[in-house]
């Protein structure tokens, strides 16, 4: 699924994958950020969450983002794919100033969304300015390129992950989550493998990129994104590994990024930011 066109003269909306496990009480960072991005005490919020089988799911997200001071807040569970063609659904999705898809099965979101009008207007109002975030499931949906599932350990092999279409909001990006917290450095290297052209987010827990439409990558919370960049790549043996053998690749650059740190998805260059001005 290719991003959408973006209006001339029109910014694209903020991409916000989460890492799965973000704060909810106290000083909810990433939350808060992302409801001031959709216009603070002006914002009107949908959360769909699809991706969860747990009724209380949305109606949690629902009380969050209105104590975050949000206007307005609906919930769109889209539990079939009939009713994802629900003109009244599609019309309260397309007044929203930011969505947000919660945690769950990535693949529940892939299989009830993928297709429909749903996920056409989701790349259509995020082309025209709308920001839409993900946590854990919902954020490996957002890119064209979506981590089914995979084996955990630090070495990418030949079977070390299955990809299936995601939203396709950006094709530049393939996403992980709980990455640290459950050893994914090798499927997202697998999957990189298949696909070098893309750069590797891997996500902490209660950890955000916030991808601005300049491409700027901003991280948010109390991890670290480790960025895998394949544009020097050299060599990959994946073509000629048998199953569940260890792939070589060489030529990866790996930038591990915490809050203040910038990398630019277009450049493929990384900066301290504020990191460098901090005191020690």
């Amino acid at each position: 699924m290719s991003p959408a066109r973006v209006p001339e003269g029109v910014d694209r909306g903020w991409i916000i994958p989460i890492g799965g496990a973000e704060e909810k009480d106290g000083h909810p960072q990433i939350l808060d950020r992302f409801v001031q991005l959709c216009g603070g005490r002006d914002a009107r919020i949908g959360v769909i969450p699809s991706a969860s089988q747990l009724a209380d799911t949305g109606e949690r997200y629902r009380v969050l983002f209105r104590d975050l001071g949000a206007a307005e807040v609906s919930v769109l569970d889209f539990d079939t794919r009939r009713d994802c063609e629900e003109p009244g659904r599609l019309a309260e999705l397309e007044r929203c100033d930011g969505i947000f898809l919660t945690g769950g099965n990535q693949l529940r979101l892939s299989t009830l969304l993928g297709g429909t009008s749903v996920s056409r207007m989701l790349r259509t109002v995020n082309a025209s300015g709308v920001h839409i975030a993900g946590t854990s499931a919902g954020a490996a949906f957002l890119s064209e390129h979506m981590i089914a599932f995979g084996a955990e350990g630090a070495s990418p092999s030949a079977r070390g992950v299955t990809l299936a279409p995601g939203l396709g909001l950006t094709n530049r990006v393939i996403i992980d989550q709980h990455f640290r917290q459950r050893d994914r450095l090798g499927r997202l290297l697998s999957a990189l493998a298949y696909n070098p052209f893309a750069i590797g987010l891997g996500l902490d827990e209660n950890t955000a990129a916030f991808i601005a439409p300049n491409e700027d990558v901003e991280v948010e919370g109390s991890g670290s994104v480790t960025v895998l960049e394949c544009g020097g790549l050299t060599f990959s043996s994946m073509d000629r590994v048998r199953e569940d053998e260890p792939v070589s690749l060489l030529g990866i650059q790996l930038h591990i990024l915490t809050r203040g740190a910038v990398f630019n998805l277009h450049t493929r260059k990384a900066a301290a930011g504020s990191l460098a001005t901090s005191k020690a």
